[in-house]
Protein backbone atom coordinates (compact mmCIF):
# COMPACT_ATOMS: atom_id res chain seq x y z
CA UNK A 1 0.00 0.00 0.00
CA UNK A 2 1.13 3.55 -0.72
CA UNK A 3 2.52 5.56 2.19
CA UNK A 4 0.22 8.44 1.18
CA UNK A 5 -3.43 7.42 1.50
CA UNK A 6 -5.68 8.14 -1.44
CA UNK A 7 -8.69 10.34 -0.77
CA UNK A 8 -11.96 8.40 -0.72
CA UNK A 9 -15.26 10.29 -0.69
CA UNK A 10 -18.16 8.24 0.70
CA UNK A 11 -21.36 9.82 -0.61
CA UNK A 12 -24.69 9.34 1.17
CA UNK A 13 -27.09 9.28 -1.78
CA UNK A 14 -30.42 9.75 0.01
CA UNK A 15 -31.75 12.99 1.45
CA UNK A 16 -35.31 12.11 2.46
CA UNK A 17 -36.64 12.25 6.00
CA UNK A 18 -36.20 9.01 7.94
CA UNK A 19 -33.53 7.71 5.55
CA UNK A 20 -31.38 4.74 6.49
CA UNK A 21 -28.37 5.86 4.46
CA UNK A 22 -26.35 7.34 7.35
CA UNK A 23 -26.51 3.99 9.19
CA UNK A 24 -25.17 2.09 6.18
CA UNK A 25 -22.57 4.79 5.50
CA UNK A 26 -21.36 4.71 9.11
CA UNK A 27 -20.83 0.96 8.88
CA UNK A 28 -18.96 1.28 5.59
CA UNK A 29 -16.78 4.18 6.76
CA UNK A 30 -15.66 2.03 9.68
CA UNK A 31 -14.66 -0.71 7.22
CA UNK A 32 -12.83 1.78 4.99
CA UNK A 33 -10.90 3.25 7.92
CA UNK A 34 -9.90 -0.23 9.07
CA UNK A 35 -8.76 -1.03 5.54
CA UNK A 36 -6.17 1.72 5.93
CA UNK A 37 -5.48 2.62 2.29
CA UNK A 38 -7.71 5.69 2.16
CA UNK A 39 -8.26 9.02 3.82
CA UNK A 40 -12.06 9.02 4.14
CA UNK A 41 -14.35 12.02 3.64
CA UNK A 42 -18.07 11.48 4.26
CA UNK A 43 -20.23 13.62 1.98
CA UNK A 44 -23.91 13.85 2.94
CA UNK A 45 -25.94 15.24 0.05
CA UNK A 46 -28.50 16.47 2.56
CA UNK A 47 -25.96 19.12 3.60
CA UNK A 48 -25.66 20.64 0.10
CA UNK A 49 -27.89 22.93 -1.95
CA UNK A 50 -28.55 20.82 -5.06
CA UNK A 51 -31.24 22.30 -7.30
CA UNK A 52 -32.87 19.88 -9.73
CA UNK A 53 -32.83 22.42 -12.64
CA UNK A 54 -29.39 22.47 -14.27
CA UNK A 55 -27.61 25.67 -15.31
CA UNK A 56 -27.96 26.96 -18.86
CA UNK A 57 -24.36 25.93 -19.54
CA UNK A 58 -23.85 22.17 -19.24
CA UNK A 59 -21.15 21.05 -16.76
CA UNK A 60 -19.95 18.76 -19.57
CA UNK A 61 -19.27 21.79 -21.78
CA UNK A 62 -18.09 24.15 -19.06
CA UNK A 63 -16.31 22.46 -16.11
CA UNK A 64 -17.01 25.39 -13.77
CA UNK A 65 -20.56 26.57 -14.49
CA UNK A 66 -22.20 28.97 -12.02
CA UNK A 67 -23.18 26.92 -8.98
CA UNK A 68 -25.19 27.86 -5.89
CA UNK A 69 -23.08 28.96 -2.94
CA UNK A 70 -24.51 26.01 -1.02
CA UNK A 71 -22.93 23.62 -3.55
CA UNK A 72 -19.40 25.01 -3.57
CA UNK A 73 -18.19 22.86 -0.66
CA UNK A 74 -19.60 19.75 -2.33
CA UNK A 75 -17.88 20.62 -5.62
CA UNK A 76 -14.52 21.17 -3.92
CA UNK A 77 -14.72 17.90 -2.00
CA UNK A 78 -15.67 15.93 -5.11
CA UNK A 79 -12.76 17.49 -6.98
CA UNK A 80 -10.33 16.60 -4.19
CA UNK A 81 -11.32 12.92 -4.09
CA UNK A 82 -9.28 10.21 -5.82
CA UNK A 83 -12.12 7.69 -5.57
CA UNK A 84 -15.76 7.48 -4.53
CA UNK A 85 -18.13 5.05 -2.88
CA UNK A 86 -21.80 5.81 -3.43
CA UNK A 87 -24.12 4.60 -0.66
CA UNK A 88 -27.43 4.32 -2.47
CA UNK A 89 -30.96 3.21 -1.67
CA UNK A 90 -33.24 1.94 -4.40
CA UNK A 91 -36.38 3.93 -5.20
CA UNK A 92 -38.72 2.51 -7.85
CA UNK A 93 -35.93 0.36 -9.34
CA UNK A 94 -33.43 3.24 -9.48
CA UNK A 95 -31.61 5.81 -7.32
CA UNK A 96 -32.59 9.14 -5.83
CA UNK A 97 -33.25 12.39 -7.70
CA UNK A 98 -30.86 14.23 -5.35
CA UNK A 99 -28.03 11.88 -6.31
CA UNK A 100 -28.74 12.30 -10.03
CA UNK A 101 -28.75 16.07 -9.64
CA UNK A 102 -25.44 16.00 -7.76
CA UNK A 103 -23.93 13.89 -10.52
CA UNK A 104 -25.29 16.07 -13.34
CA UNK A 105 -24.08 19.34 -11.79
CA UNK A 106 -20.52 18.01 -12.09
CA UNK A 107 -18.33 16.50 -14.81
CA UNK A 108 -14.57 16.88 -14.39
CA UNK A 109 -14.96 15.91 -10.73
CA UNK A 110 -15.87 12.32 -11.75
CA UNK A 111 -13.64 12.08 -14.83
CA UNK A 112 -11.09 9.20 -14.81
CA UNK A 113 -11.78 8.34 -11.17
CA UNK A 114 -12.72 4.99 -9.59
CA UNK A 115 -16.17 4.44 -8.11
CA UNK A 116 -17.61 1.70 -5.92
CA UNK A 117 -21.11 1.12 -4.59
CA UNK A 118 -22.89 0.10 -1.40
CA UNK A 119 -26.58 -0.56 -2.06
CA UNK A 120 -29.52 -1.22 0.24
CA UNK A 121 -33.22 -1.78 -0.32
CA UNK A 122 -36.13 -4.00 0.61
CA UNK A 123 -35.66 -6.71 -2.00
CA UNK A 124 -32.76 -6.35 -4.44
CA UNK A 125 -30.30 -4.76 -2.04
CA UNK A 126 -29.94 -1.73 -4.29
CA UNK A 127 -28.61 -3.72 -7.26
CA UNK A 128 -30.98 -2.07 -9.75
CA UNK A 129 -29.90 1.38 -8.58
CA UNK A 130 -26.26 0.32 -8.85
CA UNK A 131 -26.75 -0.91 -12.43
CA UNK A 132 -28.28 2.44 -13.43
CA UNK A 133 -25.40 4.30 -11.78
CA UNK A 134 -22.85 2.21 -13.67
CA UNK A 135 -24.35 3.41 -16.95
CA UNK A 136 -24.32 7.05 -15.86
CA UNK A 137 -20.74 7.04 -14.61
CA UNK A 138 -19.55 5.23 -17.73
CA UNK A 139 -20.83 8.19 -19.74
CA UNK A 140 -18.86 10.51 -17.43
CA UNK A 141 -15.60 8.63 -18.14
CA UNK A 142 -15.35 7.24 -14.61
CA UNK A 143 -14.46 3.62 -13.86
CA UNK A 144 -16.88 1.64 -11.71
CA UNK A 145 -15.30 -1.36 -10.02
CA UNK A 146 -16.89 -4.79 -10.38
CA UNK A 147 -17.20 -5.61 -6.68
CA UNK A 148 -19.91 -4.04 -4.53
CA UNK A 149 -21.68 -4.39 -1.18
CA UNK A 150 -25.41 -5.08 -1.06
CA UNK A 151 -27.96 -5.16 1.78
CA UNK A 152 -31.30 -6.72 0.77
CA UNK A 153 -33.94 -6.34 3.49
CA UNK A 154 -31.52 -4.07 5.31
CA UNK A 155 -34.03 -3.49 8.11
CA UNK A 156 -33.54 -7.11 9.19
CA UNK A 157 -29.75 -7.04 8.90
CA UNK A 158 -28.97 -4.14 11.26
CA UNK A 159 -29.94 -3.97 14.93
CA UNK A 160 -31.39 -0.95 16.77
CA UNK A 161 -27.89 0.44 17.38
CA UNK A 162 -26.94 0.28 13.71
CA UNK A 163 -24.74 -2.80 14.04
CA UNK A 164 -24.91 -5.73 11.65
CA UNK A 165 -26.34 -8.85 13.21
CA UNK A 166 -24.11 -11.06 11.01
CA UNK A 167 -21.17 -8.88 9.93
CA UNK A 168 -18.71 -11.40 8.44
CA UNK A 169 -20.02 -11.64 4.87
CA UNK A 170 -20.63 -7.90 4.34
CA UNK A 171 -17.22 -7.13 5.86
CA UNK A 172 -15.55 -9.51 3.41
CA UNK A 173 -17.44 -7.92 0.51
CA UNK A 174 -16.37 -4.44 1.64
CA UNK A 175 -12.74 -5.54 1.96
CA UNK A 176 -12.74 -7.00 -1.55
CA UNK A 177 -14.34 -3.87 -3.00
CA UNK A 178 -11.90 -1.57 -1.21
CA UNK A 179 -8.93 -3.61 -2.49
CA UNK A 180 -10.26 -3.32 -6.03
CA UNK A 181 -11.07 0.36 -5.62
CA UNK A 182 -7.59 1.08 -4.30
CA UNK A 183 -5.93 -0.67 -7.25
CA UNK A 184 -7.96 1.28 -9.80
CA UNK A 185 -7.72 4.58 -7.94
CA UNK A 186 -3.93 4.23 -7.72
CA UNK A 187 -3.66 3.46 -11.43
CA UNK A 188 -5.97 6.28 -12.48
CA UNK A 189 -4.33 8.82 -10.16
CA UNK A 190 -0.95 7.98 -11.68
CA UNK A 191 -2.40 8.20 -15.19
CA UNK A 192 -3.95 11.61 -14.57
CA UNK A 193 -0.49 12.93 -13.66
CA UNK A 194 0.80 12.15 -17.18
CA UNK A 195 0.31 15.08 -19.57
CA UNK A 196 -2.14 14.26 -22.34
CA UNK A 197 -0.73 13.95 -25.85
CA UNK A 198 -1.47 17.02 -27.95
Amino acid sequence: MSSTPLKLAVIIGSVREGRFGPVVASWFVDRAERHGAFEVDVIDLADADIPLPLPAVSPMMEPNPPRPDGMLDLTARLAAADAFVIVTPEYNRSYSAALKAAIDWHFTQWDTKAIGFVGYSGASGGLLAIEHLRQVFGELNAHTVRNYVSFPRYYLLFDEEGNLREPAEPAAAAEAMLDQLHWWASALTAARAIPAAV
